[in-house]
């Protein structure tokens, strides 16, 4: 039996979350949203992650201070990073740490689900 794929989404902003988890139920996936970068890593839940999906601008700890997080601890999870404040600067950094993809917002659905897809289907051992 094939396991359902497990995506966390951490952004502080309320609305991204929940379009986001509802995109990602639909999908016949399971949803799990963080409003803080402390919460994800306080939950417990990081090694049933298939993919993360992460704001980089967030009060307290930012979306690449928790990519360093998760890299020092370990855990090499597949991050597509979401922005509006996307610079060069801060995509190359998020890409040379492992980031799987760098998306603007406004999002688009199909890309986001088509990103996620490839990172599943995929199989990364990341």
């Amino acid at each position: 039996m094939q396991e359902v794929p497990v995506i966390s989404i951490v952004d502080d902003d309320e609305s991204i979350r929940l379009a986001l988890s509802s995109l990602i139920r639909s999908m016949g996936w399971t949803a799990h949203v963080f409003e803080s970068a402390q919460a994800f890593l306080d939950s417990g839940l990081i090694p049933a992650v298939s993919c993360l999906i992460s704001d980089i601008q967030m009060p307290g700890m930012t979306g690449l201070e928790l990519q360093q997080r998760l890299l020092d601890d370990g855990h090499r999870l597949p991050i597509v990073f979401i922005t509006a404040f996307g610079s060069e600067a801060v995509r190359q950094q998020a890409m040379n740490q492992g980031a799987a993809h760098f998306l603007l917002k406004p999002l688009d659905p199909s890309v986001i689900e088509h990103c996620l897809h490839q990172l599943v289907n995929s199989g990364s051992d990341t």
